[in-house]
């Protein structure tokens, strides 16, 4: 590990912009109809669960990388394996949020422009930022963050202005609604987006007031958590459940609509901008986690050296890994229903469990 850190407040920003990421633009939990909203309120207290397994790793092995806690807990051998399992794991994650971005920007403005082009400019970016550094990408959280503040409130006021929003699309909330909206906020909306907080484990190390990463983490997971919920519900309440679902990117769809006395319209640049950014900074996280992980497993001296052959791993993944859009959402419920229970709940638990006993029965060296 390098000697940069990054504060609380950073570390809040980068969450939210990670928790946002995709799941801001793209429908999610569409089994429960037009009770998406209430499904990311449930599914929230699942997410705050997952994210005090993951700090209480860091809290019980302080400054110690993932890699070499889950090497000290679960052997030199298995704990390697599993650290290649979670830099596949993380860059097949962010090459998804990566072919996501360029899908949406393809489908909006670009359709004659090659995808391929699209995406190098994005990793071009994302190597930047990873040269400079854990610190730099913190720093850089905090004024995006304001950025897509500043761009929720104006797109959620003209949209009301508009007078767009229908709230008996939201209810009525029958015993049946209830039902389909817990079904689909576990384990789908528990694992997307929430359970993906697992990458922090990576850089929680990295924070300088190490005693405050479960305040931070929680708060920034319950601010993102009510964040998404009240964007889907708009969405909801302006669509309706039928468009919502047949709709590939609802909220660029919903702002589309937004007209102000014939004169405020074409506000998709916002939803464009805030898309690009929040994508942006989760893909780069992710790829911060399989540089991080592998300079860490292969004893390079500083991650940084890591960022090209990393960048161009992404950007190939991205291309290569669906035909196109139908394939590559195909994809990801497979990888909901297989990968993500495993590297988002199972591993973690057992590694919390396993630390506990052999702390308990004083099996450490």
């Amino acid at each position: 590990m390098t000697n940069e850190t990054i504060s609380p407040k950073q570390l809040f920003a980068l969450m939210i912009l990670f928790e946002l990421g995709t799941a801001l633009v793209v429908p999610i939990g569409l089994e429960s109809g037009h009770a998406i909203w209430l499904s990311i309120l449930l599914a929230l207290p699942g997410g705050l669960l997952l994210f005090l397994i993951f700090s209480d790793l860091h809290r019980r092995h302080p400054g110690a990388s993932f890699s070499s806690c889950m090497q000290k807990i679960m052997g030199k051998w298995i704990g390697f394996a599993l650290s290649l399992l979670y830099i596949s794991f993380f860059l097949l994650n962010g090459s998804r949020n990566l072919r996501e971005s360029g899908n949406l920007l393809l489908s909006a403005y670009y359709d004659q422009t090659p995808i391929l082009f699209m995406n190098a400019i994005m990793v071009i970016a994302i190597v930047y930022f990873m040269r400079k550094g854990v610190n730099v990408f913190g720093r850089t959280s905090e004024i995006y963050l304001f950025v897509i503040a500043m761009i929720g409130i104006i797109c959620n006021f003209v949209v009301i202005a508009s007078g767009l929003v229908k709230l008996h699309n939201l209810f009525p909330l029958h015993m049946q609604d209830w039902k389909g909206a817990l079904s689909s906020a576990y384990p789908d909306i528990w694992l997307f987006p929430f359970g993906e907080t697992l990458l922090f484990s990576i850089l929680l190390p990295y924070l300088s007031k190490s005693k405050s990463a479960r305040k931070t983490g929680l708060l920034a997971m319950l601010t993102s958590g009510l964040l998404l919920s009240f964007t889907h519900a708009i969405e909801i309440s302006v669509l309706g459940e039928d468009i919502y679902g047949r709709t590939t990117f609802p909220l660029f769809t919903t702002i589309s609509l937004v007209n102000v006395a014939n004169f405020i319209q074409r506000l998709d640049a916002f939803v464009m901008l805030a898309m690009i950014i929040c994508v942006f900074f989760k893909a780069t996280a992710y790829c911060f986690g399989a540089c991080i992980l592998a300079a860490d497993l292969f004893h390079v001296q500083d991650f940084r050296m890591l960022a090209v052959p990393i960048g161009v791993v992404l950007l190939f993944t991205s291309l290569i890994s669906a035909e196109n859009y139908v394939i590559h959402l195909d994809e990801g419920k497979v990888a909901m229903a297989y990968i993500l229970p495993v590297t988002n709940v199972l591993i973690p638990a057992i590694l919390a469990v396993v630390d506990r006993v052999r702390t308990k029965f004083g099996l450490y060296r």
